[in-house]
This record gives structure tokens, C-alpha cells and sequence, in this order.
């Protein structure tokens, strides 16, 4: 018997592009959504509002301003207490693309993503990260319908967001070796097709001119590269393509660090020290982290190496179904070896 070929969600709508946010009316038009409800945060409703009120002036819309930390519950209660709307739109950063993104999965509509900065891949997953009983819980969604990037926003974002996005992207190299990591070990299957598209993704990036990390061509490289690891983790229904063992040290700091840091810029680290430990692509890692200024952003932000070492022991229990390279204690010890015997991890951890 022939196995089917496999249907894959990917996003209908991909505008990366300088003003984009102007053009949101036509583009909703173009797709026949006749109404809308519009996510935001205070901030992103004071900033951008009245761009978007302009733009999709002729479409019934209403406006929702969510704070932060919401359960899950409350976005529960919140989708449905919604009249039903042909496309949920949420403006901002990660918690309130997440929020937008679970309610319209709540309510089975369309969702477009309208990220505010290139500081992590969210904007683009099929998963969300929401609190569950008071603990940041990864949940299941889908794929934007739509994603619309307006690199005159992206821009002007703060340098830290654009660094966060780059340690992002660039743990799709140590998580598909994670990911082949289990397949060796019995516990999960490679799909051939996700694993290219996340490896593909994260090439491409790498191949860009970096002496402006705030350029529109840079961002756009990194918007799209940020998209192609999402559309992978819907073609292999997980997240393995784009999150491996240092998702989980990030995970682990979130639970114990007195101030936990972007989430991004922790795996960043994470992923230099778990690139040491599988011996794999180090000296390019490091290069990107050298060139863009990640390396020297972090040094600066007097990251602890005891949480670290914590964070590290306490990864694989985050996700105990999981067999990654920390899951096995051999290299698990040498990861907090690394912590100590690593020179430019002396100059980052305290």
C-alpha cells in the first residue's frame, strides 16, 4: 500500500516588505475576509492603531487590547465570548502573537501574524507558548493563514530583538542534530522533508551580509529564514526541527533565574554550549554570534553560570519524552564541563 502524500498547512499570505502594514486592508480584501478582530497590547494599540484603522477603514473590525500573563483559561474564555470573526489578527510581540494565535485556533479561524520585531520564531510556529496552571506550556495551534512583516516597524525595534531572533534561528543547527540524535537513539523519526526545510532555513541565513543587523535586507533573510522553521514544524506535527536541547536550558532558566532574559538571547548561549557538546558546526556558530555583535550583547547582561549549570541538570526533565544529547548524563557533564573550561563562556557567564 502507498503511504498518502502528506497535506502540509503553509501560509497563504507572506508579505515581508517596507509599509507593509499600510496594506493590510488590501490584503484582507484580496483574501474576502469581511470582518475582523485586531489583538493588541497597550503599547502596540497606542503605536500602530491608526495605521491599521486607516488601512481597513471599509471592513467592520474590533479592536481588543489583552494584557499580559494570561492563562489559558482566560483566552479561552475570551475566544468565546467573541462573536465569530472571518479572520483573527493579533500586533505585537511574542506573548500577544501567542494569545491571537490560540484564540483563533480556539475558534478554528483563519489567523494573520503581524510581528512587531524579528525577536524569536513564534510568529510563524504551529505551537504557542501560554501559561497552563500558572507554568509556560507549549500548545498545540496551527500555521498562520498570514503572515505580514513591515520592515519599517521590524526596523526600528530595538538591536536587542533583531540578537534574540538570530539565537533563535540559529538553534534549528543544534536541535536537527538533536532531532537525528533520537532517531539513532529509537525514540522519535526524522521527517527527511521538515529536517531540510529547518536546515535550508537556517543556510540561507547564514550566507547573508551581516555588517547591519538592522538593515531591511538582513531582517527580510531573517523573517523568512524564521518562517520556513515554522512551516517544518507543521510538516513534522512537532518541534523538533527548530527546538532541541537548548530550548530546554532556556525553559529551565524561565522556572529558576531571578531575571530571566529574552528568550532568544538564552538560547543563543544554549546553543553555543550544546554545539560544543555534539561537536558539530561550532567555529560557524560562533562566527554569526562574533559578527552580528550576539556574542558581545550578551557579555554585557552578567548571565549567571550557576543558573546556568541549574538549568542545564534540570533540562530534560521539561520535557522527559525527549532524548536529546542532555538527556544522556555523559553528555549532560560535559555540557557543564564547558561552563567552566570554555574561554568565551568565561567572558559571558558570571
Amino acid at each position: 500500500m502507498l503511504t498518502p502524500v502528506t497535506s502540509v498547512p503553509i501560509p497563504a499570505i507572506l508579505n515581508i516588505s517596507n509599509g507593509g502594514l499600510s496594506r493590510l486592508g488590501d490584503i484582507l480584501k484580496k483574501h474576502q475576509f469581511n470582518n475582523a478582530v485586531i489583538i493588541f497590547d497597550d503599547f502596540t494599540y497606542e503605536a500602530f492603531h491608526d495605521i491599521t484603522e486607516k488601512s481597513i477603514e471599509t471592513i467592520e473590525v474590533e479592536n481588543v487590547i489583552l494584557g499580559s500573563n494570561l492563562d489559558i483559561q482566560d483566552l479561552i474564555k475570551k475566544a468565546f465570548a467573541m462573536p465569530r470573526y472571518d479572520v483573527v489578527i493579533a500586533i505585537g510581540g511574542g506573548s500577544i502573537i501567542d494569545y491571537g494565535k490560540y484564540i483563533a485556533y480556539s475558534r478554528r479561524s483563519p489567523f494573520i501574524s503581524i510581528p512587531t520585531s524579528a525577536s524569536n520564531d513564534g510568529f510563524a510556529s504551529s505551537n504557542c507558548s501560554i501559561h497552563v496552571d500558572g507554568k509556560k506550556t507549549t500548545v498545540p495551534a496551527k500555521v498562520p493563514f498570514g503572515i505580514l512583516a513591515d520592515l519599517d516597524i521590524i526596523q526600528h525595534a530595538p538591536k536587542r530583538f533583531v540578537l534574540a531572533g538570530i539565537g533563535d534561528l540559529m538553534s534549528n543547527i543544534t536541535a536537527l542534530y538533536d532531532w537525528e540524535f533520537e532517531e539513532k537513539n529509537g525514540t522519535s523519526h526524522v521527517n527527511a522533508f521538515a529536517a531540510m526545510l529547518s536546515k535550508k532555513a537556517v543556510n540561507s541565513f547564514i550566507r547573508t551580509p551581516m555588517n547591519d543587523i538592522q538593515s531591511p535586507l538582513f531582517l527580510k533573510e531573517l523573517i523568512s529564514s524564521a518562517t520556513m522553521g515554522g512551516v517544518a514544524t507543521a510538516i513534522s506535527g512537532n518541534s523538533a526541527p527548530i527546538s532541541g536541547s537548548e530550548h530546554l536550558i532556556s525553559h529551565a532558566l524561565d522556572k529558576i533565574s531571578k531575571q530571566p532574559q529574552m528568550h532568544g538571547l538564552q538560547v543563543g548561549v544554549a546553543t553555543y554550549i550544546i554545539a560544543h557538546v555534539q561537536e558539530h558546526r561550532v567555529e560557524r556558530i560562533k562566527k554569526v554570534f562574533e559578527r552580528t555583535g550576539f556574542f558581545d550583547y550578551v557579555k554585557q547582561l552578567n548571565l549567571n553560570k550557576e543558573e546556568f549549570s541549574e538549568a542545564i541538570k534540570l533540562a530534560p526533565s521539561i520535557k522527559p519524552n525527549r532524548y536529546t544529547f542532555l538527556h544522556d548524563d555523559t553528555y549532560k557533564e560535559k555540557a557543564l564541563r564547558l561552563l567552566s573550561e570554555d574561554p568565551t563562556l568565561q567572558k559571558i557567564l558570571k
